[in-house]
């Protein structure tokens, strides 16, 4: 099974929270609302849950073992720090975003250079 969509949605609060996810594996399944909190020991993330009748919190979606938890923790953590440095990069003055060129900007460029001539459309060349 293979990670191939790791979206982050971060949270501007002061609590433990910072961001949520969503996980797409191999293209066709995904999992929605797993966690990234900041905790005593460090920066994890939390499985999707629910709250019981009874007031304690279940994990509706889980790894069943370390291994894997390993892989998707570190992953998900990989890709919220490149996205955490990116915008402190296009915040600091000559970033990009000041430059001119967001990351909006750049991907649509890029999309437009990965077609080849024969499948550009006339959008693609104004």
């Amino acid at each position: 099974m293979e990670i191939t969509d790791i979206r982050i949605r971060k949270v501007e609060t002061e609590g433990k929270l910072k961001a949520y996810v969503t996980l797409t594996f191999d293209g066709c399944f995904v999992v929605h609302n797993l966690k990234i909190i900041s905790g005593q020991a460090g920066t994890f993330v939390a499985m999707p849950s629910r709250k019981t009748k009874s007031g304690e919190y279940k994990d509706i979606a889980h790894p069943i073992n370390s291994e894997f938890r390993n892989v998707l923790q570190t992953r998900i953590l990989d890709e919220y720090d490149k996205l955490s440095e990116e915008e402190e990069g296009a915040a600091r003055p000559g970033g990009a975003e000041e430059a001119g060129t967001g990351a909006g900007e750049r991907e649509e460029s890029e999309k437009v250079e990965a077609t080849a001539p024969e499948e550009r459309t006339s959008e693609d060349t104004l």
